[in-house]
């Protein structure tokens, strides 16, 4: 292992500076020039004693803990241990060399090390903003000499790659009830007696049950009004198509619009396979990426996040009509089938209705979008200058285009869902809960 490399500290720079007042004084008399070489001299010759006397590499042992499965978008902590394997405590500063793409806190700090086998923890966090493989580095240590005066700087390899998933946390419960209740009324889905279509149990009948729930011939068993209860029917398959073409690179909200469709999907795999229904995904842009079939199960959730981790938006046009061809080549089970897409583009928009209107009516298909706030409001700026005016017509013409492909694929029967990047996994969600609880599907 090398032995590092001498980096003077703060206290080494200060003693050679004061070294330059008999430097300055050399011009009155030349003995002061021989003491300001025989204070130099005497401080380097400190220094390289420090540095002899240093720590070394092999006197500290370290190891850092990270997760191998980060999650993007929150803070992610990594700890690094350090273990003193000598007699004498050490001094000094650890730098841990953290992914360049990431935003990282704390990576650089100081530490002391006692002697003994109780090692010293450091931790720092890290933020990925994004999906994907980031590598970490090597560990670097400042070690100080006794004297202050230098430090031996090492390098410890320590190289490693994890992969960064999205943030499945958001997929509990509770968060899925807030994220319901964060939506408008109307969106809304609430179950009633005899929505569904898989017959769960008998009840007694209550003030404001539906007529058409009542079980006759129970009732006429039992003496007294007994009413059917019904569930959403269940093993149905619910195939997620990730459009992974150009149009999906852009940002909204300071995320790309596939990092927020990819989540919104991972959220909406989770309650379907929860609610007992098979999930499979396809990604594509010019041609098919990844695709899982439908199958269920909580393993499943595990191998579609780990198809969609790495999924990329491609700088190329989306070729929906062969992403539908390859899909249902394979099953022409009636699915709901959930687009992830971008309808703001006109050019694509021709191409993708055709398709969609093609699945109608074997297969239920929803159309989901991001909502870009900044384009919304832009539609409807008031121009104070040229410039904003053609900003203006330029955006209120992309939100026609959407109105009118929306109105078309609505008008023939495909669910349409458009929500900002912070409601779009919840509005996907509720779309999907809807539909079970009416038994469109």
């Amino acid at each position: 292992m090398s032995l590092g490399r001498p980096v003077p500290t703060g206290l080494a720079v200060a003693l050679l500076a004061a070294t330059l007042v008999p430097s300055a004084l050399a011009v009155a008399s030349p003995a002061f020039a021989w003491l300001a070489l025989a204070l130099d001299v005497a401080v380097v010759t400190l220094c390289v004693v420090d540095f002899m006397r240093a720590p070394r590499a092999s006197d500290v042992e370290l190891r850092r803990e990270v997760e191998p499965i980060l999650r993007s978008g929150v803070d992610n902590p990594v700890h690094v241990e350090l273990t003193c394997l000598r007699g004498a405590p050490i001094r000094g500063e650890l730098r841990d060399e953290a992914p360049v793409e990431v935003a990282v806190e704390g990576h650089r700090q100081p530490f002391s090390v006692a002697p003994g086998l109780r090692p010293t923890r450091i931790t720092y966090t890290v933020r990925p903003p994004a999906r994907g493989d980031v590598r970490f580095g090597d560990l670097h240590l400042r070690l100080m000499g006794p004297l202050g005066l230098c430090a031996r700087q090492v390098r410890i390899p320590a190289e490693r790659v994890v992969k960064v998933y999205p943030d499945l946390t958001a997929l509990t419960q509770e968060a899925l009830a807030l994220a319901r209740a964060s939506d408008a009324p109307a969106e809304r889905p609430q179950r009633r007696p005899g929505e569904g279509r898989e017959f769960e149990s008998l009840r007694e009948y209550r003030i404001g049950d539906d007529y058409r729930t009542i079980d006759w011939k129970a009732s006429a068993r039992r003496a007294r009004t007994m009413v059917r209860v019904y569930q959403p029917e269940r093993n149905q398959p619910v195939l997620l198509l990730l459009d992974c073409g150009r149009h999906m690179a852009g940002k909204v909200d300071g995320r790309r619009k596939l990092d927020h469709a990819v989540d919104a999907a991972l959220r909406l795999a989770k309650v379907s396979l929860d609610a007992g229904d098979l999930v499979g995904v396809l990604a594509f842009a010019s041609d098919v990426r990844s695709y899982l079939p439908p199958r269920k199960g909580r393993e499943h959730l595990r191998l579609l996040t780990e198809a969609l981790y790495r999924a990329e938006a491609a700088l190329e046009e989306s070729d929906y009509g062969r992403a539908y061809d390859f899909a249902f080549a394979r099953s022409s089970r009636r699915s709901l089938v959930v687009l992830f897409t971008d309808l703001v583009d006109p050019d694509a928009s021709g191409s993708l209705v055709a398709r969609t209107l093609m699945l109608r009516p074997r297969h239920l298909p929803l159309v989901a979008s991001l909502l870009d706030e900044d384009l919304q409001a832009a539609a409807t700026l008031v121009p104070r200058e040229p410039q904003d005016a053609y900003t203006r017509q330029a955006a209120a013409r992309l939100e026609d285009e959407y109105r009118r492909t929306a109105v078309t694929l609505r008008d023939a029967g495909v669910l349409v869902v458009r929500a900002p990047a912070r409601g779009f996994g919840a509005a996907a969600i509720n779309t999907y809960l809807h539909v079970k609880s009416r038994g469109m599907l």
